[in-house]
């Protein structure tokens, strides 16, 4: 039996996921996220030399884009295992190499040592025991296997008007920041993946973190629009932000001089340690 998304909450003890995950908002959220960040994944997971032939495990796999590029590019004779708490958006996929399970990282097991590549993009933010889940993704991986996690981390870099006149302080955002904190997010998650990939005893670790300037009607605050509505209930309710602030917050984010800081992506990748087929030992040349 398929169970809804807080029937699985209620039955795990489990704290609820922020964001609907399913319909039409959750659609349009997964393809602004995809627009904004599939071309930076794709390279990090290409620059790793991702084959034909390999598994690969894609967590909270959201709208399917990545799932979807895992199936062409591994192939035939590769495999791809998607997962989500709601599957809606994977389930709509149809190609032979993709499996496609409900599942929440956060209580249920996967298989171990099954995967050549193991990734997962803004999920971990979302778990209050995040190390619980990141040890999971990693038994997943097969020795001399690859684990490659994306996080934000929405505080380090903010709007500064004093440096940039076009950059604007929200009080949208600043309510919205606390919102998502008060319910378990950790806004600063990205920012320790490598210390937390190295404490799993991964190698060959590399790090590199983006932000970008988004401008009034882009791509990037049309998905910073659609996560402030799907907030705006609890935002108003607890006193964080007024109706009339929020109306004109969301009307300053349209205009054409309006600029905001994305928040920083960090993309964190690393080998499970072991022996390659060819006896390397997979802790050679370490890169951070």
């Amino acid at each position: 039996m398929k169970l809804t998304q807080a029937k699985r909450a209620r039955t795990t003890g489990a704290p609820e996921y922020v964001f609907d995950n399913a319909g039409e908002i959750a659609g349009a959220r997964y393809r602004e996220l995809s627009r904004v960040y599939d071309e930076t994944t794709i390279r990090h997971i290409e620059q790793l030399g991702i084959e034909r032939g390999w598994s690969c495990l894609e967590v909270g796999g959201g709208g399917g884009s990545i799932a979807s590029w895992f199936c062409a590019r591994v192939g035939v004779t590769g495999r791809v295992l998607a997962t989500d708490l709601e599957p809606q958006f994977l389930r709509s996929l149809s190609y032979k190499n993709l499996e496609v399970r409900q599942h929440d990282i956060r209580t249920e097991g996967l298989p171990k040592e099954k995967f050549d590549l193991a990734h997962a993009r803004l999920v971990l933010i979302h778990i209050s025991d995040r190390q619980v889940a990141l040890r999971k993704i990693i038994e997943t991986v097969k020795p001399g296997g690859w684990v490659v996690i994306e996080e934000f981390d929405a505080l380090t870099f903010l709007p500064d008007p004093s440096v940039s006149p076009g950059e604007a302080n929200l009080r949208i955002r600043d309510a919205f920041d606390e919102a998502l904190t008060a319910r378990g997010v950790d806004l600063r998650c990205g920012r320790l993946l490598a210390h937390e990939l190295k404490a799993n005893g991964l190698v060959r670790i590399g790090v590199e973190a983006t932000v970008s300037l988004w401008g009034g009607r882009s791509i990037g605050t049309k998905l910073m629009k659609l996560n402030f509505e799907e907030m705006r209930k609890p935002m108003v309710s607890s006193g964080l932000i007024s109706e009339e602030e929020f109306e004109a917050d969301l009307k300053r984010i349209d205009e054409e001089d309006f600029l905001m800081p994305s928040p920083m992506m960090w993309t964190a990748w690393g080998k499970k340690a072991g022996t390659w087929a060819n006896g390397a030992d997979a802790s050679e040349d370490l890169i951070c």
